[in-house]
């Protein structure tokens, strides 16, 4: 049987928290609220392929989840999903 552990104070399954998340590919930002209203910005890599960051807070993990299958849906390799503080 599994065993749960919280691996971070203050952060539960329905609680706050501020993500930074990367994607392979582009994303305008006029896609912030679709993406739960995170901050979106587009950069460069070496080789020209667009590098895209949404950045946070995301109000509980089910709408983590909805962002990441929004970028599932996209067809954008996800690079990152970086969990910063609890809020």
């Amino acid at each position: 049987m599994a065993t749960l552990h919280q691996s971070s104070p203050g952060l539960s399954f329905a609680s706050k928290a501020h993500y930074k998340m990367c994607v392979q590919g582009y994303i305008d930002s006029s896609w912030s609220d679709r993406m739960g209203g995170l901050t979106i910005t587009s950069s460069f890599e070496e080789n020209n392929k667009p590098i895209t960051t949404l950045e946070g807070v995301i109000s509980d993990q089910s709408e983590l989840v909805g962002i990441i299958n929004s970028i599932y849906e996209m067809h954008l390799p996800l690079l990152s999903v970086t969990f910063v503080e609890a809020t």
